[in-house]
């Protein structure tokens, strides 16, 4: 009785920890929605967990002492509801995953298609090479390098912001996980990403990709400031 009781005021607990746990508060639109599907996942997840480890345990207290176990009768209802039942889940998963994919404020895409930001909106070229990275605003005639921890982004918050995804070499990933910002640098090919920095601060990106001996030396900085000080940094930027 006692292992019972333990063993069901554990799943509770797990469950309350899990649904009253206070989320991180997302820095970007990307971000947002990635933690919501997260979160949209996590509590389709946690019933299913929680029972299939229920059923388990029930076995395991109930059958410890038989020593002569029976084979299991086929039971095609059974059989039937479960399979209908994984269905409906990897049909939901597969809806809610698309949903994000397809966001416009995310805005995943590939091969050579061009992006026109609108007027307020930044445009960044990031290109990855073994092993550093470019980074350019091609409609400012703005370029930024830096060493140690890689070139310093600066963006304004609250503005759309696209980055333009590529690799001079081999293959390389842009990663900026506060952000919700992830993509492939490939050669001869073009992916961008979109995002909408909330909250100013500064977020570390790093490449996501191992591309050989100084791989871990790929990092580079993104910095979410207001709109004035941006326009201040593209002006001191441009006048050096």
């Amino acid at each position: 009785m006692n292992t019972r009781r333990l063993a069901a005021a554990s799943a509770v607990a797990a469950m309350l920890v899990t649904l009253l746990a206070d989320p991180v508060a997302a820095q970007s639109t990307s971000a947002e929605l990635i933690n919501g599907l997260n979160e949209q996942l996590l509590i389709v997840a946690v019933p299913i967990t929680l029972l299939v480890e229920g059923i388990l345990l029930y076995a395991v207290i109930k059958f410890r002492g038989n020593d002569e176990p029976q084979p299991t009768k086929e039971n095609r209802r059974l059989e039937i509801t479960w399979t209908v039942a994984t269905a409906v889940i990897l049909l939901f998963v597969g809806v809610a995953s698309y949903g994000v994919m397809a966001d416009e404020s995310v805005e995943f895409t590939g091969g050579e298609e061009e992006v026109a930001p609108d007027e307020n909106d930044v445009l960044i070229q990031a290109q990855a090479y073994q092993w550093g990275w470019d980074m350019s605003y091609p409609n400012e005639d703005v370029t930024v390098s830096g060493a140690g921890d890689g070139p310093t982004v600066v963006v304004p918050a609250g503005e759309e912001v696209y980055v333009n995804v590529s690799s001079r070499d081999v293959i390389h990933g842009f990663h900026v996980p506060k952000l919700g910002m992830k993509s492939d640098a490939i050669p001869d090919q073009t992916n961008y990403i979109k995002t909408n920095a909330s909250e100013t601060g500064t977020y570390q990106g790093y490449c996501s990709e191992y591309c050989g001996v100084a791989h871990s030396q790929m990092y580079f900085t993104i910095k979410v400031v207001d709109q004035a000080e941006y326009n201040e940094w593209l002006n001191e930027q441009r006048d050096s």
